[in-house]
């Protein structure tokens, strides 16, 4: 047993934070939660009443929310060089909690096909989706990473964030998009950790 526990679904949120464990490059247990089964709900729900994964418990405290999480991980694991330096900070926090907000919104909204009329922008956090494309696309194109030349847990979830938005047709295919993917998702860490969940699907698949 480890100090870090990760409660996780391979067709989750998890992945992100997956990928940022293997980043770290620090032992953790992993427990693995169907949210269809009430046994495995049970699990999650005796650490967060929401039942919800991706859920951390590190030394026994529990961290939920996926940007939470890697925040969380960044600061307590600084040997990784994963959170920001001094002159980082505010872009770091601004996109961290951009990917979080906004981007998470509007992409769910997107495939909802819920979005607002526009009379009513105003009440949520992005506005329209297409501004949410052209600012991220700036944001992206803007620099090599989020806060300059250097990968950060930022990073790591804006990239989760436009993976996921592009493979599912909730953000449209631009050559920044693929030319920030290219840059992310190449890294060793992210390439173990989609194989570790890829395995766990196919697995969940064949038995």
């Amino acid at each position: 047993m480890t100090d870090l526990t990760f409660y996780t679904a391979p067709m989750s949120r998890g992945r992100i934070v997956r990928w940022m464990l293997e980043e770290l490059a620090i032992p953790y247990d992993t427990v693995l939660v169907d949210l269809r089964v009430p046994a495995d709900v049970a699990k999650v729900q005796a650490v967060n009443a929401m039942a919800k994964v991706p859920t951390i418990v590190h030394k026994g405290r529990t961290v939920s929310e996926t940007a939470a999480i890697l925040t969380y991980l960044a600061e307590t694991f600084p040997a990784a060089e994963l959170g920001p330096t001094a002159d980082e900070r505010a872009d770091y926090y601004r996109w961290m909690f951009f990917a979080a907000g906004p981007v998470e919104q509007a992409m769910v909204n997107q495939a909802l096909g819920a979005q607002p009329p526009a009379e009513r922008q105003v009440m949520v956090g992005y506005g329209t989706h297409e501004r949410l494309v052209e600012a991220l696309e700036q944001a992206i194109a803007a620099r090599p990473y989020l806060t300059g030349d250097r990968f950060t847990a930022a990073d790591l979830y804006m990239a989760s964030q436009v993976g996921w938005g592009m493979q599912f047709g909730m953000l449209p295919k631009r050559d920044a998009f693929a030319a920030y993917l290219g840059r992310t998702y190449e890294r060793p860490a992210a390439v173990r950790a989609r194989a570790i969940d890829d395995a766990l699907i196919a697995k969940a698949a064949a038995d």
